[in-house]
């Protein structure tokens, strides 16, 4: 897919609910920018319909969540994966009020939770055949409200590099099985990003079992510039993310769009112009127009 850079205002006209229909945003709302991470743990979250175990370890579980609708039409299911770094300090509550908004937007949502660096099993390889398990598991649901016939991945920063990574597994063996990937301030750039000296970039070290002159081949395999990407990859990043760099995604040579002025937590949220720009990539993407 070629480079593709959108630099997006603080207003966007249109949000997705179900395929088909078309919610609008007024043009005068005033949207948060450049959030902070205890301004997401504030928000209201909601209670998850169920809580669904994909493995046998207590953390192989997904947050099963349901719209609140009586329309027939199954809902789109997105599978949504956390991040925190990969580290076992950050877990799944910090997205539930994303989660929840998603199911507002028309959307059932499985968001899982993995184990982590720190988890026995956790870190690479054991994160993301986690996630990978948790796809599996979203295949095979039986609800009625959900349509998981061609499943959305969405991650957010560590999160999204484990998105990215599982699209281009089932882009490459199961060509229906995801219908694309939405990376919120996603890694896309493993080596690279293990070169930074943030608190974040300075972990990787730990998730990977040592650095890349020492694991070299293991850091190919755990990198989505190496493997590849998903044959519908949308990246969506903030200019004033100090977390993960602008150049994660803008080098990456994937569709992506800029909020101007967002940082790395507005993309999940739910008050903020980032999250505008989400709904409406989501839905593009649910209808297939990308």
């Amino acid at each position: 897919m070629k480079f593709l850079v959108f630099v997006v205002v603080f207003w966007i006209l249109a949000s997705p609910g179900y395929a088909g229909t078309d919610n609008r945003v007024e043009q005068d709302s005033v949207f948060k920018v450049n959030v902070s991470y205890n301004s997401i743990l504030k928000l209201p979250t909601g209670t998850p319909s169920e809580i669904l175990s994909y493995g046998d370890d207590p953390l192989q579980y997904g947050e099963l969540w349901l719209p609140d609708t009586e329309q027939n039409l199954a809902a789109p299911l997105i599978v949504f994966i956390h991040g925190g770094c990969w580290l076992n300090a950050y877990d799944i509550k910090h997205t539930q009020a994303a989660s929840n908004a998603l199911t507002k937007a028309g959307y059932a949502v499985l968001s899982v939770e993995y184990r982590r660096t720190g988890d026995e099993g956790g870190a690479w390889p054991g994160t993301f055949n986690d996630i990978l398990s948790a796809i599996e598991f979203a295949k095979r649901l039986k609800r009625d409200k959900v349509n998981n016939s061609q499943i959305i991945l969405m991650g957010h920063s560590a999160g999204g590099h484990l998105a990215l990574l599982a699209a281009n597994h089932y882009g490459k063996h199961e060509k229906n099985s995801v219908k694309g990937v939405i990376g919120l301030a996603a890694i896309s750039n493993l080596k690279k990003y293990s070169q930074g000296d943030n608190s974040c970039q300075s972990v990787v070290v730990d998730f990977m079992n040592g650095d890349f002159k020492a694991n070299e081949e293991q850091y190919n395999l755990a990198d989505p510039m190496v493997q590849g990407f998903h044959s519908r990859t949308i990246l969506i990043h903030g200019d004033s993310d100090t977390i993960v760099p602008l150049a994660q995604s803008t080098k990456s040579n994937q569709y992506v769009e800029i909020v101007q002025g967002a940082g790395h937590f507005d993309m999940i949220h739910t008050g903020s112009s980032s999250w505008q720009v989400m709904l409406k990539i989501l839905g593009e993407l649910n209808r297939s127009n990308l």
